[in-house]
């Protein structure tokens, strides 16, 4: 036990990264060697965290493996990493999704061996981001997952992969550019980096001036709440933030783009529940209601925007703002509720189920994006085109395919049973009392999602057949290998939600 409580995490989060180097030793020329390497190296991820799983402490409920060792103590910046009933799920999701996407890749034939480089080294990024516990090395990790994806849109996408990489790296950064500097007047000030000291002292200094800089306190705590919110809001993202993904998604590779979708839109919304609100708990409750209005902005336009697409992939890219518009008003609910006691213990319960709900719906949308962008890969590999107007009568042709397509936009549209409909019920029914108009007004979105489902089913799978599809073969043993560990997770969630819920929902109350 003592050798999983001190080496666990650190493997974990590390051992990607080892086998990225494996691979890059590997000769260029063995494309399929190198293939098989990434994708065995890549499941031990998956065998680590599942030991973490069943070690985790639920009645504790707090923050675990702890790892801490002195960085730059010059400073106050410590490597100080942990995991709980919040971030333990996500490492769950990378881990699933990574080699999900590397079996995916499979068809690559240029550059092999970077390729499978970037996934491991991205994988390596989001596990540390999620278990840091100290804001220098949130933000190392933050801006480390930035350059992987990059270079895969800009070498292995599509015809406009120059333009959509350069938005998406420039978006980001703008954002990264004021949180790091938040993050510098921080630490500085307050002698630490370290993210649960902050907890008490940062939130707890609430006049004056602040140590290091003569600046009053409450005007910097304004400024750096901001700029926290827009990096994080970008990210996510948040309408009107949100232009960069539709190119970004577009003209991504497919397995580039089921990790875009699966995990780092989530980056955005940890870093909400995760810093925002618990170190800028007064300015997250004086602008609950803006964080409200622009998730129902979000859901709303978000849904209009993907059901006006013809690319079948743009349509799947702005139905991800339309999902993640779900998680932004959960988590306007806890900024809103972070912190205050309520007369009724209804209200209370209410706003745990709202976050809870948050956390839920982004490994539910993760698992149902990276879903339907495979499927979404799966017919631009046989037909070399996204455009629904081309496409008709597919089920006939490729009736697996059609099945499954079908039963992967269920998930992703919220039916009974399936794991969508459960985390967007708990965020509806938790966000009643709380922001009823902006709910209300959401439930167009609602509509819009059906809408735009709806619709990519019908272009792609009904209607006459087209004499071209005629001989467009099923589904390949590898193509189910990455779809069904997906859909059973999605049909494992829908009905029994509790084996991943109990982790959320015990550390988010702990949180309240």
């Amino acid at each position: 036990m003592d050798f999983i409580q001190d080496n666990l995490l650190n493997l974990i989060i590390f051992f990607p990264a080892m086998a990225a180097l494996i691979v890059f030793l590997m000769p260029e020329d063995e494309k399929n060697l190198i293939r098989r390497l990434a994708l065995v190296l890549s499941l031990v991820p998956i065998v680590l965290v599942l030991i973490m799983w069943f070690n985790y402490d639920r009645v504790a409920a707090d923050i675990q493996f702890e790892v801490f060792a002195e960085w730059f103590p010059a400073i106050g910046a410590n490597y100080h990493m942990g995991i709980d009933g919040i971030s333990l799920p996500l490492f769950f999701l990378t881990v699933v999704l990574t080699p999900l996407a590397i079996l995916a890749s499979f068809s690559i034939e240029e550059k092999v061996r970077m390729y499978m480089v970037l996934f491991l080294i991205m994988e390596t990024a989001m596990l540390g981001l999620f278990a840091s516990l100290d804001l220098m090395i949130f933000f190392v990790f933050w801006e480390f997952g930035l350059v992987p994806m990059y270079f895969l849109i800009k070498l292995w996408g599509g015809k406009d992969r120059d333009y959509a990489s350069f938005k998406f790296f420039i978006y980001t950064m703008a954002g990264s550019l004021g949180l790091l500097l938040s993050i510098q007047v921080i630490g500085l000030s307050m002698g630490t980096f370290d993210i649960p000291t902050l907890m008490d002292i940062w939130v707890n200094t609430a006049s004056g001036r602040l140590a290091g800089t003569g600046l009053d306190v409450e005007v910097v705590k304004s400024i750096a709440y901001w700029a926290f919110f827009i990096a994080f809001a970008i990210k996510v993202p948040i309408w009107p933030f949100h232009t960069w993904l539709p190119d970004a998604h577009t003209q991504a590779p497919t397995a580039g783009s089921m990790i875009l979708a699966g995990v780092l839109l989530k980056l955005g919304a940890y870093g909400f529940i995760r810093l925002v609100i618990p170190l800028f708990p007064q300015q997250a409750n004086q602008t609950a209601v803006i964080l409200a209005w622009l998730g129902a902005a979000s859901i709303v336009l978000g849904g209009f925007a993907a059901y006006g697409q013809w690319d079948f992939k743009r349509l799947v890219a702005y139905s991800s703002i339309n999902h993640m518009g779900f998680v932004v008003l959960g988590i306007a609910v806890m900024a809103f509720a972070y912190g205050k006691s309520f007369a009724d213990p209804a209200a209370s319960t209410d706003a745990v189920m709202a976050t809870s709900g948050a956390v839920f719906q982004m490994i539910n949308h993760g698992l149902s994006a990276a879903g339907m962008f495979f499927l979404v890969g799966v017919i631009y590999d046989r037909a070399h085109t996204r455009d629904l107007k081309q496409f008709g009568g597919i089920w006939t042709i490729m009736p697996v395919y059609g099945t499954i397509l079908i039963f992967t936009s269920m998930a992703s549209l919220g039916l009974p049973g399936l794991n969508g409909f459960v985390s967007e019920f708990m965020i509806v029914r938790g966000s009643w009392s709380f922001f009823t108009l902006q709910l209300a007004i959401s439930m167009l979105g609602l509509l819009m999602t059906g809408a735009y489902i709806l619709k990519g089913i019908g272009e792609t799978l009904h209607g006459p057949v087209k004499k071209e599809w005629l001989k467009l073969p099923d589904m390949t043993l590898r193509e189910h290998l990455v779809i069904w560990p997906l859909m059973a997770l999605m049909l494992s969630l829908g009905i029994w939600p509790q084996w991943i819920l109990v982790f959320i929902n015990d550390t988010i109350t702990k949180l309240f």
